[in-house]
């Protein structure tokens, strides 16, 4: 396609434009061959007509698409030309706030004039082993690829950082220096590192001064080598000075100042230190005064000093010197400050007594008269007399500058000298990189000598760079023969050499200096006449005779001839010079020593490929006070070798490149100036480099070097006698693209990258050829190490397995044996017992059915009575209702009737008086009178029907009356109930008379009320729709109330919580910062000690040589045990006596624990006995208060008086249970003891019977009272029985005839219902009392079984321990059970506070009398160890005398009594016993010499802690305590050894962390402390130490497992960091999803290989690894979930902070690859049940720069979701990710600069660190919650495989 076809309608073009140099615009129209003009319309909507070039026809520049802009490197841009390197330039800075960019091979640098946080030590680390274009452009990144590439190419290296003054060099080089010392250390213990760093204050402060243009300009030119050893590690610094400006001493320009150093001093003056040198302020001296600018915007010079000061004692400048120092700047101060008066025009004088004079004279040293003589005199020499001329004011006024400018330039040099002896190191220097950092180009409006010689440096510097970068690189490409396109480039050679050639402006300026009338004017001539017209770079102002103009590589430089002789000869008076040198003040004379041979540290030749040989030279200034041959030697000329000097170096190493830009002249932050922008990048070569760089092969090896480098990847068969040839056979097989490399004639030319890759094959091969040999020599030396163990083994198993045999044989007769009998004892018992257990049944079951059988005969019976009574009463009250029903109607009948018949009598009374009335009732009154006589004959029969009908029914009530009284005579219990039912009909009858009466009233009454009612209702209708409107408001206002006081106390709620969960999180906060202060500040001891132990070791290497036959103990060890050792409380000469007592000794304190449990358990018992008499008592009181109650409640008493009787059958076989348990152990006591013990007339024995006895006899007096109480209990309840026995159908009988009428009936049966219920609801409630008490009597009972069991346990066991042991034991039992009782009494009495009172008070009297008789069994103990040893030595003599008079005959003959000694298994102790000298071969096989890997698979957790902790025990059983802290202090420093040893591995770090823990664990929970002993059994408390407390030790091993934890976050650390970049951000998890985008030079490096092999999986497994590991050394899951939740910070902040500084990985489509990757480590955290582990919220910062990357970033809403959304993210971390985030897509868009604006806004009050990237090394606080082990002690074998065999279990 041809480039003029892609000027289409709509396509984007930039136009040049004078005042933003390039404006965008776009087509309107395509463009056609042929058109002279273009239609385009700008950005802000205006049209405009383009005219193309009519000769050249150029058509302007395509802008790059927007997903192209802001790239890290300008090569990546698709159309490379000025105004796209220009715009992204602009982009990156002003919208995205980033300051560096690529340029190739370059780094483009734009000051920001505004500190910013990228510089800090998390950024170092961050860059710190990255590939150059890994990440986003950094200073830190150069400095980086410089320093790998020394390691890796062994050249030396050069960083050269240029640019106009106010760029931002010095800055720059500052921090390339910082980097080198943070990443590199330093070899020696001088801590060069930071002497280095502290050489930039020191520089600073007497060699910047602010200018107009800068804050801090470098006012002289310096390159500082770094040297390093073969470790690469910093050991020494050398600095080269140039050109220092001397001028600015005396005077400085309007806005300016002069150098820091002395405002500093006048800042400082009210020191008491510098009391001594009069200094005030600034202003009142004329050095300091004359910019009239003494203050620095945002500096405190009082605190630069401080830094300044605190830098020269680190470089090792002593207090005296530094008060040298400050006392020649006040003295050149001073200086100034002295005036002359002149006398004539030709000569001058200083006044009398002049104070600046007489202070400069004090502070020099020197005499003030000769001082002030010379300062208005000068002597001249001829050849035959010496004359003393006076000189004028002018003339002395320039001697006391030129002689101030000569203090301060000697001054600066000796420093530069004490600063390099300071950084000199005695070791050999193996490389260097050196940091250039000099005067960038200058041009003022007066431009002199200074400014000359450094627009010479920088012409110097840009042709190295032009030869480097351009030329020479298209040399190289043609000498080698490979295609290259020649590309046309500025070369300033002829600048140079009119400045430097024969008769250039140096040869001539030297030359003029020469001559005796030389001045500037002649030599203005000489150059016009030798160079204007003849050179093209030389012109001649017009208005001036006196000035000259270089047409410079930046610029054209008009120069002012003036001064530059005088400057470039450096001119002071000789005598003023010796006047100095006499000086008293010996620092002053030290300045003027001839020292013109300087060393220069960087002579020796270099390592590298290349040998350096360079001439050793000291850049000095001029000294024209000297003999005439060193006037000589200007300062042009001096300037010119060192530069030529420093040429050389730079071309003998591999130099980087770093081009600073000054975005705008008026220190404006991240304000950006086009045309100063261009015009710089036009200058410094950016934009030739832009347009070689893609093309470039940067990696060159010869055929040699390459074949020597990878001859390991080569194959035997690949190697030819022509190494060209076998170059081009290996590349073609490694590297299939052939583009990626060219062969040259004697070189090979490799893309970037390749190298990486070729380094990686390399390693890779190497690796596998050592796992290979390493596999061999292992497998060889495990294969003889496992033959040995199998012959041993097999003899082992020899042996054992015979005796396992015979063990066996022996153990299958035993069984056999023992199963025949237990066959016939158990039929037996098992038959006896279902004898028993059949006639109990039988018996039961016959009074059971019996008793249900006549239950439910009552019942039936009751039932059938009731329903005929029911039936008969039912009957009786329908009639009844019936019959008063009819009467009433009849009755009502006959009254209307009769009011009717009234009603028409009167009428007929009134018609009867009336004759026509008369007549007319005549006329039909027979006929009436037959129908009435018809109508009464009517009735009457009707009558006599009716009369009939009653009779019947009086005969059939009469019979059915009889039949009724017949069945209410046995009705008895219903009788009451028929009374209230015949109430109730009464009742009734009343209450309808009563109606009846009520509805009379009530119809009368009611129309009334019904017309009162309608006004009422009117009216409450009225009252109730008003009531109604003021019931709503009411309760609108009631809503509005409630909903405000709900909304009060929600926000006072909300406000609380708040509060408090502030707080709560504040005091969290707070201890884990005092947790981590102080696990840092052991970190930090721990480092400390590990340097003290190699600097010990070094020491005794190289001054301690060992003597023949002298062994060196273990100083540590020695130490430690003489600082611990203490004297034995205990003497020696009692234990032989205690031995004998054993046996009887300790029988009396476990007989009284028993007898204490026997005693309690029969007051228990008494107790119980008590309550049962009250309770009898008061039954017999009621039973005689209601004998007639108790006539109707038969069955309550019977089931009452069988309950009591049940109960105390229960408490009689419950003392027979406590008799038998007691024969039992009485028998038990007799068997297990042994024979001396149980002896009728052992001590002990008898105090045992005693008990015993007594208690027994107490048991049986008991068992006496409580038959007593059965057999009262049973009469009465035979005395009871009588009444009880009558059948129920003779009560109900009796009860029947008593009855008289229907009431009766009616409450019998009511009563007898309630009876029913009440029985049935005592009956259930004494059944569940009665169960109650019987499971609490059988808990009780077996309790006292457990105790017994226990007691005999205890007594066993007590008997085979110590003396000393016995008595403690049993103490510590009975201490043990009063805690357990009386927290269970505790728990009893929480709610009854008087009786827990009670019960304490006694416990504590049972306390107080458990003392008095201990003391008394104390007593008794001391008599009778007396006794014992009076017998036994009675004993003894007797013994000894018999045996002497006894014949062997007699003893042979002498019956022996058969003894049965009974075989008892050995019970261990969990205790390990070894010898004091075998205390270091033990802690070297369990410690030293153990492998992890072989305990973690076949032992169990925690081995060697168990074991360490039991010898511990066994040294505490002993009260050994200097064993005891022998062994504690060589167990952990032998830890700390292996850890010193072994550190790097995780295995090792993981298995003592898990060890240290658990022995940590152990030392608590056996400890003997309540709170550790809760989880305890009885066993294990039993195995408590008694003797010492090791709580300091404890301090010591939780410090110890906190060093052994950051040590194991660094192992995982150094483990998971090259996988987390590389699977969390690079690899694509989800395939497809990631866009390409075009990449530039710097995408990829040769400085390291390329480790992208690295996936999410590599992390899973290596995450799973670690876990396996920590768990197959049974690390507490507490810890380990710690351990998580640091690996998953460790991956989550790495990750982010690699987000934060890679721009290509901000984007849509990396987001959801990184939330993907963080929901798989979130399932693996739930696969591992770790998910309250916390390790998820370490990750939430991730997730939320994951999701910010996601979200819409277009609308306020946006801006607001986004700040509720990244509450985990700093305000910086948010503003970064916005700014970085570039789209992958086309159809993407940018975040705008102004919704950044308004996250910037919205988050302003938010209180967060400024910190940009996360703190990677952070390490949580660990803690170690206690774990106790169940794991018992006793049941710990030892293996044989641990080499433990000289310890023995106890």
């Amino acid at each position: 396609m041809a480039a003029s076809e892609l000027y289409t309608k709509f396509a984007r073009v930039w136009i040049p434009d004078p005042e933003e140099v390039w404006k965008s615009a776009e087509l309107l129209k395509d463009y056609k061959p042929g058109d002279k003009v273009l239609l385009l319309r700008l950005e802000d909507g205006k049209d405009l007509e383009y005219r193309l070039d009519p000769k050249t026809k150029e058509l302007p520049h395509l802008r790059n698409p927007d997903i192209l802009v802001g790239e890290n490197d300008l090569t990546a841009l698709s159309y490379l030309h000025e105004p796209a390197v220009l715009h992204n330039l602009r982009v990156r800075f002003i919208d995205s706030k980033l300051i560096y960019t690529y340029c190739g091979i370059v780094l483009v640098a734009i000051n920001p004039y505004e500190q910013l946080p990228i510089y800090g030590e998390d950024i170092i680390n961050a860059y710190s082993g990255q590939n150059m274009g890994d990440m986003d452009p950094h200073i830190f990144a150069v400095a980086e690829e410089a320093y790998k590439q020394m390691a890796r190419d062994e050249r030396n290296q050069s960083i050269i950082v240029s640019g106009e003054s106010g760029a931002g060099k010095t800055v720059s080089a500052k921090y390339a220096m910082r980097y080198f010392a943070t990443v590199s250390g330093s070899a020696s213990e001088a801590n060069v590192e930071e002497k280095v760093l502290a050489s930039n204050p020191i520089m600073e402060s007497i060699g910047n001064a602010k200018t107009t243009r800068n804050d801090n300009s470098s006012r002289f030119g310096k390159y500082i080598e770094i040297g390093f050893d073969k470790r690469y590690r910093i050991i020494g610094a050398n600095m080269r000075t140039y050109l220092l400006e001397k001028s600015r001493v005396v005077f400085q320009a309007e806005e300016e100042r002069n150098y820091h150093i002395f405002y500093q001093l006048c800042a400082s003056a009210k020191l008491p230190e510098f009391k001594m040198l009069r200094l005030g302020d600034a202003n009142n001296f004329h050095y300091t005064m004359q910019g009239g600018s003494p203050v620095i915007e945002g500096i405190d010079d009082a605190k630069e000093m401080t830094q300044t000061r605190q830098a020269c004692t680190l470089l090792g400048i002593s207090e005296s010197y530094q008060m040298g120092i400050f006392r020649i700047l006040a003295g050149i101060l001073h200086l100034g400050n002295v005036g002359f008066t002149s006398r004539d025009s030709d000569s001058c004088t200083i006044p009398p007594k002049h104070e600046p004079l007489s202070t400069f004279c004090d502070l020099m040293g020197v005499d003030c008269e000769e001082m002030c003589h010379w300062l208005c005199h000068r002597k001249l020499a001829t050849a035959t007399e010496t004359y003393i001329k006076p000189i004028s004011k002018l003339q002395a006024t320039n001697a006391r500058d030129a002689l101030a400018k000569h203090i301060y330039a000697k001054l600066f040099n000796w420093i530069v000298d004490h600063v390099n002896q300071a950084l000199h190191s005695a070791v050999k220097q193996h490389s260097f990189i050196g940091v250039l950092d000099i005067y960038g180009f200058e041009t003022f409006e007066i431009n002199s000598f200074e400014q000359f010689c450094i627009n010479y440096a920088n012409e110097k510097l840009q042709q190295q760079f032009n030869m480097h970068v351009f030329k020479l690189e298209q040399e190289e490409y043609m000498k080698e023969q490979i295609p290259w396109t020649l590309i046309d480039f500025y070369d300033n050679q002829p600048c140079i050499n009119l400045i430097e050639s024969k008769l250039g402006i140096l040869d001539l300026l030297d030359e003029e200096c020469k001559m005796p009338k030389g001045t500037d004017d002649t030599w203005a001539q000489k150059l016009y006449n030798t160079h204007l017209n003849k050179c093209a770079l030389f012109e001649k102002p017009r208005l001036s005779n006196k000035a000259f103009i270089i047409q410079h590589f930046a610029d054209k430089v008009e120069y002012q001839c003036e001064g530059f002789l005088e400057k470039n000869k450096d001119t002071v008076f000789e005598e003023q010079i010796k006047v100095l040198k006499s000086s008293k003040f010996k620092m002053l004379p030290e300045l003027f020593q001839d020292d013109e041979k300087a060393i220069s540290p960087t002579s020796a030749t270099s390592s590298g490929r290349t040998p350096l040989t360079r001439t050793p030279i000291k850049p000095t200034k001029g000294r024209p006070g000297q003999t005439a041959k060193e006037h000589k030697k200007t300062v042009g000329h001096q300037f010119r070798n060192s530069l030529h000097l420093l040429m050389e170096t730079l071309n003998a190493t591999t130099p980087h490149y770093v081009r600073c830009i000054k975005p705008n002249d008026f220190k404006f932050p991240f304000t950006f100036d086009e045309k100063r922008a261009v015009q710089q990048l036009r200058a410094c070569g950016v934009l030739e480099t832009i347009r070689i760089s893609a093309a470039g092969f940067p990696s060159r090896w010869t055929y040699q070097e390459f074949f020597s480098r990878y001859r390991v990847l080569m194959k035997q068969k690949d190697v030819l006698s022509d190494r060209k040839q076998t170059c081009k056979n290996v590349l073609e097989k490694l590297i299939l693209d052939k583009d990626k490399y060219q062969f040259g004639k004697t070189k090979i030319f490799f893309r970037a990258g390749q190298v990486a890759y070729l380094e990686k094959l390399r390693a890779d091969k190497l690796r596998a050829a050592c796992i290979r040999i390493q596999k061999t020599i292992r497998g060889w030396l495990l294969r003889r190490k496992y033959l040995r163990m199998r012959k041993a083994a097999v003899t082992v198993q020899r042996y054992v397995r015979g005796h396992q045999a015979r063990c066996y044989a022996k153990f299958l007769r035993r069984t056999k044996a023992a199963t025949t009998i237990q066959k016939y004892w158990r039929m037996f018992a098992v038959r006896r017992r279902y004898k028993i257990q059949r006639a109990a049944t039988i018996v039961l079951q016959s009074y059971l059915r019996g008793y249900l059988a006549r239950n439910r005969y009552r019942k039936i019976l009751r039932e059938h009575k009731a329903v005929i009574i029911q039936k008969w009463v039912r009957g009786w009250m329908a009639r009844t209702y019936y019959k008063r029903s009819m009467h009433a109607i009849i009755y009502l009948q006959c009254c209307f009737r009769r009011m009717m018949a009234k009603r028409e009598l009167k009428k007929l009374k009134i018609e009867a008086r009336s004759v026509e009335r008369y007549k007319k009732l005549h006329i039909g009154m027979e006929n009436k009178i037959m129908q009435l006589q018809r109508k009464v004959d009517e009735q009457n029969k009707d009558y006599k029907c009716l009369m009939e009908k009653l009779t019947n029914l009086e005969g059939i009530y009469n019979s059915e009356t009889e039949k009724l009284r017949s069945d209410l005579e046995r009705l008895q219990l219903s009788e009451e109930e028929a009374k209230i039912a015949t109430g109730r009909v009464l009742s009734l009858q009343e209450e309808i008379a009563k109606l009846r009466k009520d509805l009379e009233q009530t119809q009368s009454e009611k129309k009334s009320i019904e017309e009162r009612a309608d006004r009422y209702k009117q009216e409450t209708e009225q009252l109730v729709s008003n009531l109604k409107e003021e019931n709503t408001l009411l309760k609108q206002e009631k809503e509005a109330l409630n909903h405000l006081i709900v909304e009060q106390a929600k926000e006072m709620t909300e406000t609380m919580e708040k509060k408090l969960v502030e707080e709560t999180k504040q005091l969290e906060l707070d201890l884990n910062d005092e947790r981590l202060r102080y696990q840092n500040l052991l970190n930090e001891f721990s480092r400390l000690e590990e340097r003290y132990d190699d600097l010990k070791e070094e020491m005794t290497l190289m001054v301690n040589v060992p003597k023949p036959g002298h062994k060196r103990t273990d100083s540590t060890h020695s130490s430690n045990e003489s600082e611990y050792t203490f004297s034995s409380e205990i003497a020696e000469t009692e234990d032989i006596p205690s031995r004998t007592e054993e046996p009887s000794e300790k029988k009396v304190p476990l007989d009284m624990s028993l007898f204490l449990k026997l005693q309690k358990r029969v007051t228990e018992l008494e107790q119980e006995k008590q309550v049962m008499q009250d309770e009898l008592d008061r039954k017999e009181e009621q039973m005689l208060r209601s004998k007639a109650k108790e006539e109707e409640k038969p069955q309550i008493r019977g089931a009452e008086l069988e309950y009591e009787s049940l109960k105390r059958q229960e408490l009689e076989s419950e003392n027979k249970k406590l008799k038998n348990e007691l024969n039992e152990l009485r028998k038990a006591l007799s068997e297990k003891s042994a024979p001396e013990v149980t002896a009728p007339g052992a001590p002990a024995y008898r105090v045992l019977m005693e008990q015993l006895t007594s208690v027994s006899e107490e048991l049986d007096v008991r068992k006496e009272e409580v038959l007593i109480l059965r057999s009262q209990l049973v009469s009465q309840k035979e005395a009871i029985q009588p009444k009880n026995t009558m059948t129920d159908s003779t009560i109900l009988l009796e009860d029947v005839q008593k009855m008289k009428d229907k009431g009766e009936i009616a409450q019998a049966y009511i009563g007898l219902k309630e009876t029913n219920r009440l029985l049935e609801s005592q009956l259930q409630s004494q059944k569940r009392s009665h169960e109650n008490e019987a499971e609490a009597l059988r808990g009780e009972i077996q309790s006292l079984k457990e105790e017994n069991n226990r007691q005999q346990q205890l007594l066993a066991q007590n008997l085979q321990l110590p003396p000393e042991a016995r008595i403690e034991a049993s103490l510590q039992h009975e201490i043990t059970r009063l805690t357990n009782e009386n927290l269970y009494f505790e728990e009893l009495y929480a709610d009854d506070p008087k009786k827990y009172q009670s019960y304490r008070i006694s416990l504590y009297k049972r306390m107080i009398d458990l003392m008095e008789q201990l003391e008394k069994q104390d007593k008794t103990v001391r008599k009778l160890k007396k006794q014992l040893k009076v017998f036994a030595k009675k004993i003894g003599e007797l013994e000894v005398g018999q045996m002497e008079n006894i014949s062997p005959g007699q003893i042979i003959d002498e019956p022996i009594r058969p003894v049965n000694i009974p075989r008892k298994e050995k019970d261990f102790q969990g205790m390990l016993e070894y010898k004091k000298e075998d205390e270091q071969k033990l802690v070297k096989n369990l410690i030293l010499e153990l492998k992890p890997r072989g305990v973690a698979v076949n032992l169990i957790p925690g081995l060697p802690a168990y074991i360490l902790f039991m010898c511990v025990r066994h040294a505490d059983y002993l009260n050994d305590d200097q064993k005891v802290r022998s062994l504690l202090t060589s167990t952990i420093n032998s830890i700390k050894k292996v850890l010193k040893k072994r550190g790097d591995d995780f295995e090792t770090v993981s298995f003592w962390l898990s060890n240290t823990c658990r022995f940590l664990h152990c030392l608590k929970q056996y400890s003997g402390e309540e709170g550790f002993m809760k989880h305890n059994t009885s066993r294990q408390n039993e195995h408590c130490l008694t003797n010492f407390d090791l709580a300091e030790y404890r301090q010591v091993l939780s410090d110890l497992a906190i060093q052994i934890y950051q040590q194991l976050v660094r192992v995982l650390e150094n483990i998971l960091q090259p996988m987390i970049v590389s699977g969390m951000l690079e690899h694509e998890t989800i395939q497809g999803v990631s866009g390409v985008k075009p990449t530039g030079l710097r995408k990829r490096t040769s400085s390291i290989a390329d480790e992208g092999t690295y996936t999410l999986d590599s992390i899973l497994r290596q995450l799973n690894s670690f876990h396996s590991v920590m768990c197959q050394h049974g690390m507490d899951p507490e810890l380990i979930k710690q351990v998580v939740k640091q690996m998953f910070y460790i991956v989550g902040a790495i990750t982010l902070n690699n987000l934060l500084l890679r721009k290509d990985m901000c984007s849509w489509s990396k987001g959801m690859q990184i939330r993907y990757n963080v929901s798989q480590l979130e399932e693996w955290l739930r696969d591992k049940n770790l998910m309250n582990s916390g390790a998820k919220e370490t990750l939430e910062p991730l997730i939320q720069a994951a999701q910010l990357l996601q979200v819409k970033k277009k609308t306020d809403d946006d801006a607001e979701a986004i700040c509720s959304m990244c509450n985990a993210l700093t305000t910086a971390q948010i503003v970064k990710v916005l700014n970085l985030y570039t789209p992958v897509n086309e159809f993407e868009e940018r975040v705008s600069v102004s919704f950044i604006r308004t996250i910037q806004m919205r988050l302003r009050d938010r209180k967060d660190s400024p910190q940009l990237l996360m703190d990677a090394k952070h390490i949580f606080p660990v803690t170690f919650p206690f774990n106790p082990s169940s794991l018992a002690l006793e049941t710990i074998q030892i293996p044989a495989s641990l080499g433990l065999g000289f310890i023995s279990r106890v």
